[in-house]
């Protein structure tokens, strides 16, 4: 099940299809429109011009593809492979996922922050995640309730094994 979506990593698909966009324009730009006497392209210029077009348009569509992929996935709430075993299975009509919230994405932050590449916040981190860690389950119950019995911490730490620090020497040795 597709709970949650990297901002990283949708951000890195936008930025590197805005580069390949950006390089096909350049490339197209510099080598349909050089009219100039000054900038006719040498032999082996115009198989290097061919040779990053062609890596260009590789790179556009690919990342345009998964652009697209990551789309679906949040318009549909069925992850890729999800929706390859439903295909399969021939039980796509069968599926109950609901569409993916933006806030699960981008956070609860406002719109200025969707573009930049910064840790968005949550206003319930393990209901986006799917999952909670021991460590902060044990914090939630400290905070909640500091003064009861069960509150204290029940991991031991491991500075509590080690002798006393004037018996180390610099690299922590006995």
């Amino acid at each position: 099940v597709m709970t949650v979506l990297s901002v990283g990593s949708f951000l890195f698909l936008v930025y590197t299809w805005i580069c390949s966009a950006f390089s096909l324009l350049l490339l197209g730009w510099n080598y349909f429109f050089c009219a100039d006497e000054e900038c006719e392209f040498t032999p082996m210029l115009i198989q290097l011009v061919r040779v990053m077009t062609v890596l260009s348009v590789g790179s556009f569509l690919f990342t345009s593809s998964m652009i697209m992929n990551v789309c679906y996935g949040l318009l549909t709430g069925i992850g890729t492979i999800d929706r390859l075993k439903k295909k399969a299975t021939n039980t796509m009509h069968e599926s109950t996922e609901e569409p993916i919230p933006l806030r699960n994405v981008f956070g609860i932050a406002g719109f200025h922050t969707w573009p930049l590449p910064i840790d968005p916040v949550f206003s319930d981190y393990d209901d986006v995640m799917g999952y909670s860690t021991p460590q902060r389950l044990l914090r939630e119950q400290m905070k909640e309730n500091p003064n009861a019995p069960g509150a204290a911490p029940s991991v031991i730490s491991k500075a509590s094994f080690l002798p006393p620090a004037s018996e180390h020497n610099f690299f922590g040795q006995v």
